[in-house]
């Protein structure tokens, strides 16, 4: 059944957003925050380990590097349409108005948590090629691995952050649910290269949330989305 692992992936995702909330009020303030912390690493090395995975090619008995104009003028390019978009205060927008839907107008954390986990467990190598594959063969097998990852991620950042982070299963039933449909028809065009590029360009951009975790720096991510555009038409 095509569309099942986005499913299996909202599920598991709002069973560890759960945990995180029932238990979260548990946890020292202090504890809270270390976790955080730990959370914001755990992503920059994930990331790391993605993109020089993709960048580093062994040539002639030593490493070199790889799609080094590719990515530079991906993120270059998406964050000019990105930014002219302004595609994160939509996505912020979006989580006021789900704030105030599900009566959180008092939560002045709720957005902030919305916004980083979203970018969190939507931006990636595993939520796009998995939706893909989830498209094109029904194998859903990528997004219930992605799942159980969501689940570990939401828990710790609904723990720290608060329960607006429990709501970005929406914005993972919206984005993955857009990709595996539109994959139906375009999935059997998608190249190797174009997975490639998708992923070494993804991985950068969940660096830069974990570096917004860990450094409460404020690099608008979701403004760098049309960068992954950019990729997959790279050559």
């Amino acid at each position: 059944m095509r569309g099942l692992g986005t499913l299996i992936n909202v599920g598991l995702a709002l069973f560890g957003g759960m945990l995180g909330f029932i238990f979260g009020k548990k946890i020292k303030p202090e504890l809270q925050e270390t976790l955080n912390y730990a959370n914001g690493m755990s992503v920059i090395f994930l990331a790391i380990g993605g993109t020089v995975a993709k960048m580093l090619q062994i040539k002639g008995g030593g490493l070199t590097t790889g799609g080094t104009m590719m990515m530079m003028i991906s993120l270059a390019g998406g964050a000019v349409i990105g930014e002219l978009l302004n595609i994160q205060g939509w996505i912020e927008k979006f989580g006021v108005w789900l704030r105030k839907k599900t009566k959180n107008d008092g939560d002045s954390t709720f957005v902030n948590a919305f916004l980083s986990a979203t970018c969190t467990v939507c931006i990636g190598a595993m939520a796009i090629v998995g939706s893909i594959q989830d498209g094109v063969s029904g194998d859903y097998t990528i997004l219930m691995a992605k799942g159980i990852l969501d689940a570990v991620i939401l828990c710790i950042m609904t723990a720290s952050m608060g329960k607006g982070a429990i709501f970005s299963v929406v914005s993972i039933a919206i984005f993955q649910g857009v990709i595996t449909l539109a994959a139906v028809f375009a999935g059997p065009f998608m190249t190797e290269t174009a997975l490639g590029h998708l992923s070494y360009v993804g991985n950068i951009l969940i660096f830069c949330v974990g570096v917004n975790l860990v450094w409460k720096k404020d690099i608008r991510v979701a403004n760098l989305l049309p960068a992954l555009i950019i990729a997959a038409l790279w050559p």
